[in-house]
């Protein structure tokens, strides 16, 4: 049977006494929402924290507010409320894509969006999700908050810029008009962590050029987004053609490696093959029924 080291428990009634006691329990303190990362890796003994600061009461980070330009997301939303958002499915279809694939309906009511970013597992899919929206994270400390780009956020495979004393309260997403946004992901059986996905979102300007681009990869070893697939869609109209080309280089900008889940050679062709997918979705959702070559 798998049992946790023994650790001691606390349920935080607010951001500020969350704050209090990760700074009152030091290093060896965790913060733990909907705890479907947190809590294997315990049974495990990956992780041995003498505290668990339990966040589950903040309802204050449980949210989805449009304001303004922005979409503001607390980070105890749950995968699940996510999903249910109309608003959420509207603005960024590419966060439903993406929900609908996380692992099975148990884990999408208790996980968080918070967690999902926190954890920073490199085949964890609205890390992906989030580059591709350009979003910002923000990050409270007793001294003040601080908001960070997903470039600055995510410093590699289980590794972020929030510090332990610190706390992942919002995700901010920026609303852009004439845009359109998908998320596509190979896994071997429904549930499973992705053996290869990709995101990307489009925005056109008034004569169907697209302005912006940008093109994200799950579990291939790419770290941030594919910029040169991302480079050689801008000044071009949606098509074929252009397509392939960012399918292309998004695969050479991918780094797989060969494990249970298939070979390099395999998870290059996925690569290339969902961006072109995901690309072909997004300029459709921006307003571009049929991509022309």
């Amino acid at each position: 049977m798998q049992v946790p080291a023994p650790f001691d428990y606390v349920r935080a009634t607010s951001v500020a006494d969350a704050l209090e006691l990760l700074d009152r329990h030091g290093p060896e303190a965790r913060v733990v929402a909907g705890g479907h990362s947190l809590l294997p890796m315990m049974k495990l003994r990956l992780a041995r924290p003498d505290w668990l600061v339990d966040l589950g009461d903040l309802a204050e980070l449980r949210h989805v507010t449009r304001d303004g330009d922005e979409l503001r997301i607390g980070a105890l939303t749950r995968h699940a409320d996510l999903l249910a958002s109309d608003v959420v499915g509207e603005l960024f279809p590419i966060v439903h894509d993406a929900e609908r694939v996380i692992a099975d309906p148990v884990v999408r009511n208790r996980g968080t969006i918070g967690g999902s970013l926190g954890q920073a597992d490199p085949a964890e899919d609205l890390t992906t999700v989030c580059d591709v929206l350009r979003a910002q994270v923000v990050i409270a400390a007793r001294d003040g908050e601080r908001v960070l780009d997903m470039a600055e956020f995510h410093r590699g495979p289980y590794e972020t810029a929030c510090e332990q004393d610190e706390l992942i309260t919002e995700v901010r997403l920026p609303v852009r008009p004439r845009s359109g946004s998908a998320y596509e992901k190979v896994e071997r059986r429904v549930g499973d962590w992705a053996v290869a996905a990709a995101g990307a979102q489009l925005v056109l300007d008034d004569d169907g050029t697209i302005t912006d681009a940008t093109v994200g990869l799950t579990a291939l070893g790419l770290e941030g987004l594919a910029t040169d697939a991302a480079a050689v869609l801008l000044g071009t109209r949606p098509g074929e053609d252009v397509f392939a080309e960012a399918g292309r280089l998004a695969a050479e900008a991918s780094r797989p490696v060969e494990d249970q889940r298939g070979p390099v050679d395999y998870k290059r062709h996925l690569a290339d093959e969902l961006t072109r997918r995901v690309l072909r979705s997004a300029a459709a959702r921006a307003g571009v029924l049929t991509p022309t070559a």
